[in-house]
């Protein structure tokens, strides 16, 4: 997904263990996206709030230690970044957990699932077992997306309290991503807050027109939502109140199993 094209720099409260220096390597890693997966020195200090000399001394620390290739002129990420990435997946056995019960889901189903996090105001894909491409958006695992209009997102805001529910759509640009998206911050709380109530999400076509999503939350064993669940269909294809009578069940039980598998396993 793309990011924005300039990120300022916002150091948190100085203190003796924040490494600025350390921050600012990495706002020169998250420069690169979809959008610019290739950049001349100059993207790289524009996109990352960094002066040109700042950002060379960066991507030369980078490039010799193999995450970052270049000519001189064009530089881009090398493989080897996915080891930052890889090391979160394997250091949180719940998505082992998860696969199984998710690739046994998605068969019941017929259609692709997803497990999600929740980053800020984001939610972060962090498994995808897929079928066939029913959406135009391009969701792999680390793909981000806004919480307040995604059925992931409302299941893993349900899980806060109602001031950090606030303090993050604050934090959000609640745009209009199709004619159904719900913008309005408190209508948004409102369904959250039915959300937590009912225990699951459904959100109809506000992330893209003809597109039904479902979600459930994964739980630790101390109750608290960690992760959340979903599965997608198409609108003309499949009703809301289809899905809600006959689809929603097993991807509520899907999430539980999920669930009940991290209370066995994992002390949380």
């Amino acid at each position: 997904m793309a990011t924005t094209a300039h990120r300022e720099l916002h150091a948190p409260v100085p203190s003796d263990g924040y490494v600025q220096s350390f921050a600012r390597g990495l706002e020169v890693i998250r420069s690169f996206s979809a959008d610019a997966p290739e950049q001349t020195l100059s993207e790289v200090a524009a996109r990352s709030g960094l002066t040109r000399a700042g950002a060379r001394r960066f991507l030369l620390t980078l490039q010799t230690l193999a995450y970052v290739e270049g000519d001189g002129k064009h530089y881009r990420l090398t493989p080897r970044i996915l080891d930052l990435g890889f090391a979160y997946l394997t250091s949180m056995p719940i998505w082992n957990l998860a696969e199984p019960v998710m690739e046994r889901l998605s068969d019941a189903l017929g259609e692709s699932c997803s497990a999600a996090v929740l980053d800020g105001s984001d939610i972060v894909y962090v498994m995808r077992v897929h079928t066939h491409k029913i959406v135009s958006l391009n969701l792999n695992v680390g793909t981000r997306l806004p919480a307040y209009c995604t059925s992931l997102g409302r299941v893993l805001l349900a899980g806060l309290d109602d001031a950090e529910v606030k303090n993050r759509l604050g934090s959000s640009s609640l745009s209009a991503k199709t004619r159904h998206t719900v913008t309005d911050p408190a209508e948004v709380l409102a369904r959250v807050q039915q959300v937590r109530r009912q225990g699951w999400a459904l959100v109809n076509q506000e992330l893209e027109e003809g597109l039904v999503s479902a979600a459930a939350p994964v739980k630790n064993r101390a109750g608290k939502v960690v992760a959340a669940l979903n599965a997608s269909w198409l609108a003309n294809r499949t009703s809301a109140t289809a899905m809600k009578e006959q689809l929603l069940p097993k991807l509520r039980t899907a999430a539980d199993d999920v669930s009940a598998l991290l209370s066995r396993t994992i002390r949380t």
